[in-house]
């Protein structure tokens, strides 16, 4: 069993969220998330006065697959998320030791 993790720009999560619903994923956890990569944040203006805007608001994505859904949830969320400019995010993949489904107690992928 895997977690992957995304963090996509927040207007790619509805088309996201469609397409791993195409491919059968059921579940997934969404928090509005800020940070920056190589983009480092940008200047603005407010009232006159310029500001360094570091973190820059982003869409975390948490699904826990079966290793054999990992390419295709991979590759669905690479599609649908990117834009082809800088800041179309992460996808980070790690290896799960066990899930606990706390109302039956079922227990690996019975509980996914």
């Amino acid at each position: 069993m895997k977690k992957i993790e995304a963090i996509i720009k927040p207007f790619k999560l509805d088309e996201v969220k469609d397409k791993l619903n195409e491919i059968g994923i059921k579940g997934i956890t969404v928090s509005e998330v800020k940070g920056f990569g190589r983009q480092r944040g940008h200047t603005e203006l407010y009232r006159g006065a310029e500001y360094v805007v570091d973190f820059l608001p982003k869409i975390k994505l948490e699904i826990i697959v079966s290793d054999s859904q990992v390419e295709d949830v991979i590759n669905t969320i690479m599609q649908a998320a990117q834009t082809g400019r800088i800041g179309d995010g992460k996808i980070f993949v790690m290896d799960l030791q066990d899930i606990i489904r706390i109302r039956t107690g079922e227990r690996g992928e019975d509980a996914i």
